[in-house]
């Protein structure tokens, strides 16, 4: 069982390696585990000056330790991939919560119209003023 998983991993590793562009996005949402962590500071190393890797993180370079779980291993990593790089940093608010709050607010205006207009059923008369009017013979 383990050799066979072992040789699972192993091809995984192999295509992770030579694909032309690797992208790993969020990284640092979820700690990684111990085994986790040496197997994606494996895989960027493997990928070292042979390949193109976008990663993506809401995280500082100095909260990575927290990711990775070792100061050692998050600065072996960050030597790597910090070499021939650009870093795009980006500072801003979240399109993401900006277009949920942008859903709320017009699901918001459409129950004000709604609660506004009156019910289909309250027809105007002579005795608008009065609510139990409308169930009062004429």
């Amino acid at each position: 069982m383990e050799a066979r998983d072992e040789k699972r991993l192993l091809r995984l590793q192999a295509r992770l390696q030579n694909a032309q562009l690797l992208i790993v996005d969020e990284l640092g949402y979820v700690p990684l585990s111990q085994v986790g962590a040496e197997l994606l500071f494996e895989v960027f190393s493997q990928r070292y000056e042979r390949g193109s890797t976008i990663v993506t993180s809401n995280l500082p370079f100095a909260e990575w330790p927290s990711v990775f779980r070792s100061e050692r291993l998050t600065g072996a990593l960050l030597d790597r991939l910090t070499h021939h790089v650009h870093i795009l940093e980006t500072n801003g608010e979240s399109y993401r919560l900006k277009q949920s709050a942008g859903r709320r607010r017009a699901a918001g205006a459409e129950q004000n119209k709604a609660a506004a207009r009156p019910h289909p059923a309250a027809a105007p008369g002579k005795n608008d003023h009065d609510p139990g009017a409308a169930n009062q013979p004429s």
